[in-house]
């Protein structure tokens, strides 16, 4: 088992799998540039608001990742951080992607795909680890 964290006023592990995908299925991930840029803006965001992201998988179209929150940090506004952060600035970036793809409207999907990773971590840490490598 995962070892807990102490907080201020609390101990504990919430430690979720989350899933991003993007607005309209485009596979703007092929590209290896716009997964590197989005990849180290997800960084900057953890970094910044004390969010310890644990794995981050790229597919062609969505993005997969395990992070710890701190206890006082909802689902909802962590999601918010991650996708209106990297939605601002990969479309600041990359007009191209705006201009072919998305007409004005944003980068990600409003839906959140989000599940507690429970007490074998290490599992979905794997699965998240190898998005997008595929066999057959």
């Amino acid at each position: 088992m995962t070892d807990l964290v102490s907080y201020s006023s609390s101990i504990g592990r919430l430690e979720i799998h989350v899933s991003f995908k993007i607005k309209y299925c485009h596979r703007i991930f092929d590209s290896t540039e716009i997964k590197n840029r989005c990849k180290s803006i997800f960084e900057e965001v953890a970094s910044t608001y004390k969010i310890f992201l644990k794995e981050l998988g790229f597919d062609r179209d969505h993005i997969h990742m395990v992070v710890m929150l701190n206890p006082s940090m909802s689902v909802s506004s962590m999601a918010k951080l991650f996708k209106g952060t990297s939605g601002y600035k990969l479309l600041k970036e990359f007009p191209e992607l705006k201009r072919k793809f998305f007409w004005g409207s944003g980068l990600w999907s409003p839906v959140i795909y989000f599940d507690s990773v429970g007490q074998s971590p290490e599992l979905i840490s794997n699965y998240v680890r190898n998005q997008g490598q595929y066999s057959g």
